[in-house]
C-alpha cells in the first residue's frame, strides 16, 4: 500500500503548476513588472545606479550568508608574479602591459561556485579563477572562471541562478551539486544558461587539477591608449601543463578517497618547486569592429571563437608562494571587477554592470567593514591617500586636521593627478536612450554557441557530455522538467538529445507548445522560448575541445609504483630516476606501510599502504618484476582492484618480468595490444605513452569493467 506522504508528494507534483493570484512585489510591497533586466541607458547601455529594485534584489542577496562567500566559498589560492613579455601600448596605457621590466606580484585564487566551505574539491561545478595584480598604479583584479562565458545576460538573475542550484531551502540538499530538479527548473526555462550549462556538463567541470585548467575573464572589457583610443578585449590564462581533467566515475571516488584533492595538490606542487604557470592571453577587437560578429560582444553568455580573432599571448603568470595562514589571506582576499588601474575600463555588459554594485556589497558584509582594503592581502603596495576615515576595523592613523577636498589648511593635499600623471579616467563613450528595462534583441541568440562547443567536441568527450546530463537529469523527480530540458537539447543537437533520451526512457517532446512548456504560470511568454535559426558562423573550434589543449610536458604527474618485499629494485631505481628528471612524482604503494624491502635488501619508505589509498589519486601505473613481490601482490584484492581501476580510467599501466604474472589476474589481459598497456618495454617506451595522459580509445569497452 502507497503511503500518505508518497501520495502527498504525487499531488504536489501535480499541481506544481497551477496558476495563483500572487504577484512579485519588492520588499517595500511595490509590484514587479521586469525581474529579469536591469534599468539601462537603452538596450544596450549601462545600467542605472537608481535601479532600485536591482539593488534591493543584489543587497539582499549578497548578506544572505555569513560570514563565508555565498558563492566560490571554497577555496585555495597561492602567491606568485607577473611578466609582461612585449609592451601592448599600441592598445592600453595599463603600465602592468606596456612595461616589460616589471615583476608584478599577483595573489591566485581557485573555488568551486556553488557548494559551502566544507563541501568536496571535486564537484562537477564551474571553478572560479581570480587573479589580484598589486602594480604600482593600483589594485587591478581580474575576477573569472575557467570556462570563458556565464549563465545569465544581466545581474538580475544572478540571485535566481545561485538560489536554483544550492541546496533546496525546505530540506538544505544537496550539497555542492547541480542534479536536482530546482537547478533544472530554472536552467530549463532561462535558455540564455544553455551555453554555460553545456559546458559544465563536460569534463571542464571537473578538472585534474587547478594548475591544468583555463582561466577566462568572462567579460568584454576595453583597452585605452595614452591617446584616449579604445579596443575591446578579453582576457584569457593558458596552463603550461595544458587542459585536463578527470571522470566523474573518478571525481566520485576522489570525494571519498581525499575531498581536499585540488587544495593538496596546489600546495604539494609549489612545495616541491613544481611551480604553476600561464600564459596570459588577448583577444582584441578594434572598436569599428564591434558589430561585426553572429553575437554581441557584450553578452557575457558568448565566446569569441579564437578561430575568428587569435588569443596573443602576451606574458606569464608563476605561482611560487604557498600562503601563510589560510584564513588570513586565502579566506580574506578580497576580490573586485571594478578595482581597475588607468588604461583599463569597462563595458555596458549587463551582467558586468551589476557585478560592480554587487562585490563591494558583498565584502562589507563578508569582511564587516569599508576598511577591507586595509588587510594585508588586500593592500595595495602604492601608498593610498584620499579623505574616507573611520569605520569598524580601521587601522591607519591619519593624522592632520583636515579630511575634506577641497582644502587649504591641509595644502590642499591629498591633490587630484591629471590624466597625463596617471589619474584615472573612464573612457568618453556616447550614452543616448531611454531608461527601459529591456535586452537588445542581439542577445537571443542561445543555441548556435552550445551546438558549436558540442560540435567542437572530441568523441570521447561527446559521451562524457551525455552522460553527465543524463546523470544530472536521471537525478530531477519532475518528469515536466526533464522533457523541456529534452527539448531544449533537440534544438542544440539532436544526436545529444537522443541519447540523453535513451538512457532518461523519455521521448523527446516534438512541439514547443507541448503542455510541458506551459509551466511558467500566467506570464509565461512562449515565444520568447522559440529558438532563432541556428547560426553556423563556424563548423568547429578546435580551442573548445581539451584533446587539443593537451601537452606532453609529465611534470608533476603522479605515477603509482605497485610494490611489496621481493620487487625488483633496480626496474624501480631507473624508472624513478627518469621520472624525477621529468619532474613527475613517484609514490610505493604496498601491502603494508612502514618499509619495504626489495630483491637487493635495499630498504625503501612506503608512500602509501593499499588499504589507505585509491588508484583515482594517481595518474598512471607502473608494476615492477620481482617473484616474490608479485605473488604477494596477486593475493592482494585490493592490488587487483587498483589495477583494474587504472585501466577503467584510460591511465597508462607499464610492468617488467613476472609483473606480467599479476596483470594476467586482471582485465588487463583483455587489452595487450593498448597503446597505453606497456608490457616488458623498457621505461622509455612508458614515459612516452604517459605524455599522451590517457588513451580515450579504451574508454567504450573499460568503461564496463567491474571494479
Amino acid at each position: 500500500m502507497k503511503s500518505k506522504e508518497t501520495e502527498k508528494i504525487k499531488d504536489l507534483h501535480k499541481n506544481t503548476n497551477l496558476p495563483n493570484n500572487k504577484r512579485l512585489t519588492t520588499n517595500q510591497g511595490v509590484k514587479v513588472n521586469d525581474t529579469n533586466n536591469s534599468l539601462s541607458a537603452s538596450e544596450r547601455g549601462p545600467s542605472l545606479l537608481e535601479d532600485f529594485i536591482l539593488r534591493e534584489k543584489i543587497t539582499h542577496f549578497d548578506h544572505e550568508r555569513i560570514p563565508e562567500r555565498i558563492v566560490h566559498a571554497r577555496g585555495s589560492g597561492a602567491h606568485g608574479y607577473f611578466e609582461l613579455y612585449e609592451s601592448q601600448q599600441k592598445y592600453t596605457k595599463a603600465e602592468i602591459f606596456t612595461d616589460t621590466n616589471r615583476k608584478t606580484p599577483v595573489f591566485v585564487r581557485f573555488s568551486t561556485v556553488a557548494g559551502s566551505k566544507g563541501s568536496v574539491d571535486l564537484a562537477r561545478d564551474v571553478r572560479g579563477f581570480a587573479v589580484k595584480f598589486y602594480t604600482q598604479e593600483g589594485i587591478f583584479d581580474l575576477v573569472g572562471n575557467n570556462m570563458p562565458i556565464f549563465f545569465i545576460q544581466d545581474a538580475m538573475k544572478f540571485p535566481d541562478l545561485i538560489h536554483s542550484v544550492k541546496p533546496e531551502p525546505n530540506r538544505e540538499i544537496p550539497q555542492a551539486a547541480s542534479a536536482h530538479d530546482t537547478f533544472y527548473d530554472f536552467i530549463s526555462l532561462t535558455t540564455e544558461t544553455l551555453h554555460n550549462h553545456i559546458w559544465l556538463m563536460s569534463d571542464r567541470a571537473i578538472p585534474r587539477s587547478f594548475r591544468m585548467m583555463e582561466g577566462f575573464g568572462i567579460h568584454t572589457f576595453r583597452f585605452v591608449n595614452v591617446k584616449g583610443e579604445s579596443h575591446f578585449v578579453k582576457f584569457h590564462w593558458k596552463p603550461k601543463l595544458g587542459v585536463k581533467s578527470v571522470t566523474w566515475d573518478e571525481a566520485v571516488k576522489i570525494h571519498g578517497a581525499d575531498p581536499d584533492f585540488h587544495r593538496r595538490d596546489l600546495w604539494d606542487a609549489i612545495e616541491a618547486g613544481n611551480y604553476p604557470e600561464w600564459e596570459l592571453g588577448i583577444q582584441v577587437i578594434p572598436e569599428k569592429d564591434e558589430n561585426k560578429f553572429d553575437f554581441d560582444l557584450l553578452d557575457p553568455t558568448k565566446l569569441i571563437p579564437e578561430e575568428m580573432v587569435p588569443v596573443k599571448r602576451i606574458g606569464k603568470m608563476v605561482l611560487n608562494r604557498n600562503p601563510s595562514n589560510f584564513f588570513a589571506e586565502t579566506e580574506q582576499v578580497a576580490f573586485h571587477p571594478g578595482h581597475l588601474v588607468p588604461g583599463i575600463d569597462f563595458t555596458n555588459d549587463p551582467l558586468l554592470q551589476g557585478r560592480l554594485f554587487s562585490y563591494t556589497d558583498t565584502q562589507l558584509s563578508r569582511l564587516g567593514s569599508p576598511n577591507f582594503h586595509e588587510i594585508p592581502i588586500n593592500r595595495p603596495i602604492n601608498e593610498v591617500h584620499n579623505n574616507q576615515r573611520d569605520a569598524h576595523m580601521r587601522m591607519t592613523i591619519n593624522e592632520g586636521k583636515t579630511a575634506y577636498f577641497p582644502n587649504s589648511i591641509g595644502g590642499g593635499c591629498p591633490y587630484l593627478s591629471k590624466i597625463a600623471e596617471g589619474g584615472f579616467s573612464h573612457y568618453e563613450e556616447r550614452v543616448d536612450g531611454k531608461k527601459i528595462r529591456s535586452r537588445s534583441e542581439s542577445f537571443n541568440d542561445h543555441f548556435s554557441q552550445p551546438a558549436l562547443f558540442y560540435r567542437s567536441l572530441e568523441t570521447w568527450e561527446k559521451e562524457h557530455v551525455i552522460n553527465g546530463y543524463a546523470f544530472e537529469l536521471g537525478k530531477c523527480t519532475y518528469e515536466h522538467i526533464k522533457l523541456r530540458m529534452l527539448w531544449l537539447l533537440e534544438q542544440i543537437n539532436n544526436q545529444l538529445a537522443e541519447r540523453v533520451a535513451e538512457q532518461l526512457g523519455l521521448e523527446i517532446p516534438k512541439d514547443i507548445d507541448h503542455p510541458i512548456n506551459q509551466a511558467i504560470g500566467a506570464n509565461a511568454d512562449i515565444n520568447k522560448q522559440q529558438p532563432p535559426k541556428k547560426k553556423n558562423y563556424l563548423d568547429t573550434s578546435k580551442a573548445l575541445s581539451q584533446t587539443f589543449l593537451a601537452s606532453d610536458d609529465i611534470a608533476t604527474c603522479k605515477i603509482a609504483i605497485l610494490v611489496a618485499n621481493g620487487f625488483n629494485g633496480d626496474d624501480y631505481v631507473e624508472l624513478r630516476k627518469l621520472l624525477e628528471e621529468k619532474n613527475a612524482t613517484v609514490a610505493l604503494i604496498a601491502p603494508h606501510g612502514g618499509k619495504i624491502i626489495c630483491n637487493k635488501k635495499n630498504q625503501y619508505d612506503v608512500d602509501a599502504f593499499l588499504s589507505t589509498t585509491e588508484s583515482v589519486l594517481y595518474d598512471a601505473l607502473y608494476v615492477p618484476g620481482g617473484k616474490e613481490a608479485i605473488k604477494t601482490l596477486m593475493e592482494e584484492a585490493k592490488a587487483i582492484k587498483f589495477i583494474n581501476e587504472t585501466l577503467k580510467h584510460c591511465k597508462t599501466i607499464g610492468t617488467a618480468d613476472e609483473g606480467e604474472e599479476l596483470l594476467d589476474q586482471t582485465y588487463v589481459k583483455l587489452f595487450k595490444d593498448d597503446e597505453a598497456i606497456l608490457i616488458n618495454k623498457n621505461v622509455q617506451v612508458f614515459i612516452k605513452a604517459l605524455s599522451k595522459h590517457r588513451n580515450w580509445k579504451r574508454e567504450k569497452e573499460a568503461i564496463n569493467i567491474p571494479v
